[in-house]
């Protein structure tokens, strides 16, 4: 149970679980090792888990018709990722979920994560509580894209995410706020100047 007290401790920010509710819980949760560069998530397949970082980093992005990425996520430590929209509709994944460091999941399959809903009700409420937070944060993403310009996503980005900045490809961060790696750059080179 040692090496899985970190979901545990996520979840019990939000709930509070018995001994024996964290001994069953624990049961469906598997430790998964995971090297940079390796898919966890990849088009055309359903995806089956969602998955907590216990070590590294990881994006998800879709590549468009004309082969162009668009970063639409990152997960470092103590975050979760997955291509959702498969997982809860249990449908081909439109998206990859892609390893930028060698890394350490802990993992929930579909099926048991509704079995243990069903078996722990306290966990409803968790789900029920990330799901919000979750979508409050794209909210505020999708807002952001639409209302501030380039240079200003770029400093809110840093302002809040700048440990996930430093372990991301530059071009994995351009393509997450909307912009070229040449004019995340630009934007960089204009506040090197400036201090």
């Amino acid at each position: 149970m040692k090496d899985l007290q970190p979901v545990i401790d996520y979840i019990s920010r939000y709930v509070d679980l018995t001994d024996d509710e964290k001994k069953h819980l624990v049961t469906f949760l598997k430790i998964t090792k995971v090297k940079k560069r390796q898919f966890i998530v990849q088009p055309g397949f359903v995806c089956r888990h969602k998955s907590y970082v216990v070590k590294g980093a990881f994006r998800g992005y879709l590549v468009d018709n004309v082969g162009k990425e668009h970063t639409l996520s990152f997960a470092i430590e103590d975050w979760w990722i997955s291509d959702y929209s498969s997982l809860i509709y249990q449908e081909p994944a439109t998206l990859f979920v892609e390893a930028l460091e060698d890394s350490v999941l802990i993992q929930i399959e579909y099926e048991d994560e509704q079995k243990f809903l069903k078996e722990i009700p306290k966990l409803e409420k968790f789900e029920r509580i990330i799901t919000q937070r979750s979508l409050a944060f794209h909210q505020k993403r999708l807002l952001s894209n639409l209302t501030k310009t380039a240079e200003e996503r770029y400093d809110e980005f840093m302002s809040k995410y700048s440990a996930i900045a430093k372990r991301v490809p530059q071009y994995a961060l351009a393509s997450y706020l909307g912009f070229s790696t040449e004019y995340l750059s630009k934007i960089r080179n204009r506040k090197i100047s400036k201090s």
